[in-house]
């Protein structure tokens, strides 16, 4: 099988894709925009190719002129099959080559952002969409959302982001002696609420009186808030107590969910949640905002918590209530590991993407 794979090169979840496929055996070349060039250095792929697209300008319109070099491309590969990954950049740049068949995977803010900017957005979605033989969501809530811009005929799968559940493991010696750690990886924007995160953290440090000087926030994330929300913990008064790690290296973060005691999503709008997996894939509690597909992720009361989103007092109150219940967090740690190995495993998340290509390349879908 060949595959040609439109996506941003320096994508966590592109990698994981091509490893994946790198280590079946099957061939594919990944299209990414040099913009989106992966500056970091990788293990040699005996499957992969990479070849980098350049834009003009910064704009959607420049999308065109990679086409022609992009059917070039097509002509000398031979694909199978071509499939992209986010529908308002390289959703687009597949959907004009008018290439046959065509797999479209929405990933989130390209179908709950995107179109609600502007009517062109919204054009742009509904054409990319359009042209695709067949499209791939990361959850139910945004399936759902898609299902707004495409006929109801057009043929759609839910394609979790699962995770790798041999790096994304429980490892108590990570709780070392010290503070007691309540955290975050997520990126410094309105969106992931992270204003609420720090007032209902406040809230929380004092309903602990004296024993708050033993606890901390960290907050692992890089972002054009970055300097707001440090000069708002100041203004809270809660600076000392809150360590903003800036943006950590992937293969980093299983080792920062493990050393925390509660992890935290604050989000406004969430199309998946897969830090949430991550976090119960490390047998962690998670205190999440009851949005978008969070709460498919993490069940309310078995492996974590939702609570209203802009509610600082409901965070407030699950925070609370889980630091003074060690046995709770025990359990809900251990819930969600297992939730994770039942439904969010990376490898068979996997094998049923090749089953899909291998049902659309034999013409069953």
């Amino acid at each position: 099988m060949k595959v040609l794979l439109l996506a941003p090169a320096n994508n966590v979840h592109t990698k994981k894709w091509l490893d994946y496929y790198n280590s079946i055996g099957i061939q594919v070349m990944n299209i990414s925009l040099e913009n989106h060039k992966d500056s970091n250095r990788h293990i040699s792929w005996e499957n992969v190719s990479r070849v980098y697209l350049n834009l003009k300008w910064n704009h959607k319109i420049s999308y065109l002129f990679t086409v022609s070099r992009l059917k070039r491309i097509i002509r000398e590969y031979k694909p199978d099959l071509i499939h992209s990954h986010y529908a308002s950049s390289y959703g687009l740049i597949g959907a004009l080559t008018g290439f046959s068949p065509y797999i479209l995977s929405v990933w989130g803010s390209d179908v709950y952002d995107f179109p609600k900017r502007n009517v062109m957005n919204r054009m742009i979605l509904k054409y990319a969409l359009g042209k695709a033989d067949y499209i791939c969501s990361t959850s139910p809530a945004l399936e759902q959302e898609t299902k707004i811009y495409i006929d109801e005929s057009k043929p759609l799968s839910i394609t979790p982001f699962g995770v790798d559940v041999t790096q994304f493991k429980p490892d108590p010696t990570k709780k070392k002696e010290g503070p007691f750690k309540i955290g975050i990886a997520k990126g410094m924007e309105p969106k992931y609420g992270i204003e609420y995160l720090l007032k209902g953290f406040k809230l929380f440090l004092r309903s602990l009186g004296d024993e708050g000087q033993s606890v901390r926030l960290q907050l692992a994330g890089d972002g054009p808030y970055f300097a707001k929300y440090r000069k708002l913990a100041e203004d809270l008064g809660i600076l000392e107590n809150v360590e903003f790690l800036g943006r950590i290296a992937h293969e980093d973060v299983p080792d920062f969910i493990s050393s925390l005691h509660i992890f935290v999503i604050s989000s406004l709008i969430e199309s998946f949640g897969v830090s949430a997996v991550e976090a119960q894939a490390c047998g962690v509690p998670v205190v999440a905002t009851n949005v978008g597909g969070l709460p498919e992720v993490v069940r309310d009361g078995e492996t974590g918590y939702l609570i209203p989103s802009k509610d600082p007092a409901a965070l407030a109150e699950k925070l609370l209530y889980l630091y003074k219940n060690p046995s709770e967090r025990k359990k809900l740690g251990e819930n969600g590991r297992e939730h994770v190995l039942n439904h969010y495993d990376w490898e068979d998340n996997s094998k049923r993407m090749i089953e899909l290509y291998n049902e659309i390349i034999n013409g069953k879908v």
